[in-house]
């Protein structure tokens, strides 16, 4: 069991810096590969990232994971949102029938698809690492208990431990559970001190009533049981869900074990940032994907300190969007690989002015 004070301190001890003569290494091919210096923009700089987390210029890309935390929240019964829980467990499902986007996403771009029960409502077939059947209505008092949010972060961990000893390059994170939406708003209107209006949108369709409900459960939330924003799992217990502790500790165990971890959409950004307030080192491990159409996903990304490469408009979830990130990887690092030099076809080379300083 992941013990508040104990353990969180210790993975804090544990997190390394990034290889910086991996980075440097890394950053000098790119500028010997024969094309215009920094013209694969974030792309180069992704794999600069990559090559310092994995302490190598010789990046590896080829076995690729989507962890997918799947739990329930007990704030549907405030009417926030437009299905009911039984959602969760049908979609969590077909993730392992092939019957779902993401899973058809994860077929064509060659990445193994792992669901998890953190939380659901119900037992199915997903794999399970079940804290509780789902959290406590937040509007009535704390959403989970501290011993229930630590075996969550513990359960991402764990699983993170599990890919990086079956020799996996890379994770995607997703979520599945109807009602994060409204969890994800309570933990960043907390986090960011923003108002909840300013931070919450429709999610997956709500009317402008049913948000105005979200909006309302979300200050009650917050009102009944004041969570304090400078400590995270302090926040979590209270207004947040399963499916975003588990993300945490996925976010967590990537920076422990050396692995990326790459942010999906709003949901598993509210997890990337509960997991860099609680050990900041690791948001050196994490990599951005797209920028979702939740309006508060822009202020977690700027608190983040993280720059989306897609921007199209998505708002899915199931790691969707960090699945699309892959082939825009694949193919940055097939040039990083693959690519002739300025020496090599007899070219002068760029000069790197922006380097220079001039």
């Amino acid at each position: 069991m992941l013990e508040k004070n104990g353990q969180i301190e210790e993975i804090r001890k544990k997190i390394l810096p990034p290889d910086t003569a991996a980075q440097a290494a890394c950053r000098q091919r790119w500028n010997s590969v024969a094309k215009p210096l920094h013209s694969l923009g974030k792309l180069e700089d992704l794999l600069i990232q990559i090559a310092g987390i994995q302490r190598s210029a010789d990046i590896r890309l080829e076995k690729k994971a989507l962890v997918i935390m799947c739990a329930d929240n007990g704030v549907v019964e405030e009417g926030v949102t437009q299905t009911g829980q039984d959602v969760t467990a049908i979609v969590a499902e077909n993730f392992l029938t092939g019957d779902s986007s993401v899973a058809i996403m994860c077929k064509e771009t060659g990445t193994d698809l792992f669901a998890v029960d953190v939380g659901m409502a119900s037992d199915t077939k997903v794999e399970k690492k079940k804290t509780a059947y789902g959290t406590a209505n937040f509007t009535k008092g704390p959403a989970m208990k501290m011993e229930q949010a630590c075996a969550a972060i513990a359960a991402g961990i764990e699983k993170v431990q599990e890919l990086v000893e079956a020799c996996y390059d890379i994770i995607a994170t997703g979520e599945m559970g109807i009602g994060n939406t409204t969890t994800s708003s309570a933990m960043t209107a907390v986090f960011l001190e923003r108002d909840p209006a300013e931070v919450t949108g429709k999610g997956a369709g709500l009317s402008s009533a049913g948000l105005e409900r979200k909006i309302a459960a979300i200050r009650k939330g917050i009102e009944v049981n004041r969570p304090d924003g400078s400590d995270p799992l302090d926040v979590l217990c209270k207004v947040g869900g399963f499916d975003i502790a588990g993300l945490t500790g996925v976010f967590l165990g990537g920076a422990l074990y050396g692995i990326p971890v790459v942010i999906d959409g709003f949901i598993s950004a509210v997890a990337a940032l509960t997991a860099v307030r609680m050990a900041p080192a690791c948001r050196d491990y994490i990599l951005p994907s797209h920028r979702s159409d939740e309006p508060a996903v822009t202020m977690v990304m700027e608190a983040l300190d993280k720059s989306p490469c897609i921007d199209a408009a998505m708002c899915l979830g199931e790691g969707t969007g960090a699945v699309a990130l892959f082939p825009l990887l694949d193919l940055a690092a097939a040039i990083y690989h693959q690519m002739g030099t300025f020496e090599d076809i007899k070219v002068e080379a760029y000069e790197d002015f922006e380097t220079a300083g001039t």
